[in-house]
């Protein structure tokens, strides 16, 4: 081959070289990746602990600690009548205001309110409350749904369906020394004045009688105190309410009438058995009978126990 043939194609491959390098130089500039951009930070809500009911609560129910629990929620979702723990501040929410309100400073009025009727608390604060309405699992609970002790309507959200409360009044001493709190058994003792037939005609003598009219009840309250302190051994009061069924209300209030009403302390094995009036309060209040017994001519009154 000719040297001048040899040195064109030399001259034509290193061409073709340089253009190939130049092309590739071009591509990777054009197609170099681009910085990747910076992730958008992921906005993370405030949450709050919102107190709710751990299981299905059914009306009259006395909610318990294990009834309650603590539930995430987002913080601008919070209902001003939810409960919350106070460990996350809830704001406000606006209010609309119009000129009266602002005249009158309603609007702060009614902040306040909602303040008190939701609040902030530990779950002790609630436990012991009686369910008013139904309130399903995981639900918050709420002021209107539930009655705290010392609240209106405390005791009848208290009573058992188909029971009645009825005070009676005692002391000391018919109080088993104010050893009875709320929530006892205790059965009630008449002491009633029978007058029994002398043994002379016409002439009378006095004997008081006692029985157990009726057992077993409840002790729903001493005085306005439906639940005694946890130090609290002993309550002193003048009034005592138990809960009994609308028959023995009856027999409760003749009782009050007569005779003196002590309560006797049930030990706490003792209180599955049953409650109410006793087949002994016939005996314990009915009037002893009497003969009259004619010897030798001369009466006598005998009385028949």
């Amino acid at each position: 081959m000719k040297p001048a043939r040899i040195v064109v194609l030399c001259i034509a491959a290193l061409s073709a070289i340089g253009l190939a390098l130049v092309v590739r130089a071009m591509g990777s500039s054009s197609n170099e990746p681009a910085a990747p951009a910076a992730a958008a930070p992921i906005a993370v809500r405030p949450m709050a602990k919102v107190l709710v009911a751990a299981k299905d609560l059914e009306p009259g129910k006395r909610l318990t600690d294990a009834d309650l629990a603590w539930k995430d929620w987002p913080v601008d979702e919070v209902n001003p009548v939810f409960i919350t723990d106070g460990s996350t501040p809830v704001p406000a929410k606006p209010a609309t205001e119009n000129a009266a309100e602002k005249a009158s400073g309603a609007v702060e009025r009614v902040a306040k309110a909602a303040t008190e009727i939701a609040g902030t608390g530990a779950k002790s604060d609630y436990v012991g409350s009686v369910v008013r309405e139904p309130i399903l699992a995981g639900e918050p609970i709420v002021a209107r749904k539930i009655v705290r002790a010392g609240d209106s309507g405390y005791l009848a959200a208290y009573l058992e369906p188909g029971m009645r409360a009825m005070a009676i009044g005692v002391t000391v001493e018919s109080a088993a020394g104010g050893f009875i709190l709320p929530g006892d058994r205790v059965d009630v003792v008449l002491t009633a004045e029978a007058n029994r037939a002398g043994a002379t005609e016409g002439a009378t003598k006095s004997k008081f009688i006692s029985g157990v009219v009726l057992q077993n009840l409840k002790v729903l309250a001493i005085d306005q105190s439906t639940r005694a302190g946890d130090d609290e051994q002993a309550v002193v009061g003048a009034t005592a309410t138990l809960e009994v069924r609308p028959q023995d209300a009856e027999l409760l209030a003749q009782a009050k009438a007569e005779g003196e009403l002590s309560l006797a302390l049930r030990s706490y094995a003792d209180t599955a058995g049953p409650s109410g009036a006793t087949r002994r309060r016939a005996a314990a209040v009915a009037q002893p009978q009497s003969v009259r017994i004619y010897r030798g001519g001369a009466p006598e009154v005998v009385a028949v126990p």
